[in-house]
Order: C-alpha cells, then structure tokens, then sequence
C-alpha cells in the first residue's frame, strides 16, 4: 500500500494555519477598545493566505485637530521673540545670479530658524 506522506503533511498544516486564523480571530475580536475601532481580515486559499489587523482611532485621518488660540502672555512673548530674531538675523530679499529672490541673512544659521535665543 502506498501512502501520499507530502499531502498529508500539507494538510496538517493547513489545519493548523487554520487554527491560528481562528485563534487570532478570536482573541482580536475579543479585545474590543472603546477608543478605537479594530480590523482583521483573511486572504487565501488551501496552500497559502495571509491575514492582517487593523487598528485606528475612529473617524476622518485627514481632519488635525486644530490648537487653541495664545492667550495675550504667549503673544507678547512670540513677537518679542521674532523682534530679537529680526534684529539678529536682518533678512534681506535680494535676487541671485539667474533672477530667482532669495532670502539673504546677516548672522548664519538664521535660514534653518537658529535665533537670536
């Protein structure tokens, strides 16, 4: 009598495969979060599949949230900030050797936001 050992192996496998889709199935979708919303899904066929998990924040990802407005301290404190850095810094617009403006700065390291601080 002759037996297929390789189909008989491969079938284990995929019982097992099997298996730990439904495990993982099971304990995603047991782990429920109120603050997010859970995704899982399967793909494939007797041989081979693949599956992934999704987790995010409800709604839109596009939409940032938008910070409050600066209270009068932190405006006071922002303009004294960019007049130091203007005194320091003195950005000139002037045009390069093909006609493109550039900013110009007196002190280096102001074109990468390096103050007067």
């Amino acid at each position: 009598m002759l037996t297929n050992r390789p189909a008989a192996k491969a079938l284990a496998r995929s019982f097992a495969r099997v298996g730990v889709v439904i495990g993982l199935s099971a304990t995603t979708l047991a782990s429920a979060d109120a603050a997010g919303v859970r995704g899982f899904s399967c793909v494939g066929g007797f041989g081979n599949f693949n599956c992934v998990a999704r987790w995010a924040f409800p709604g839109d990802p596009y939409i940032r949230p938008v910070p409050e407005p600066l209270g009068e301290a932190e405006k006071a404190q922002a303009a004294t900030r960019e007049r130091r850095w203007l005194i320091h810094c003195h950005p000139v617009i002037a045009r390069d050797a093909y006609g493109v403006a550039r900013y110009r700065y007196a002190a280096p390291g102001c074109e990468y936001g390096i103050g007067s601080e």
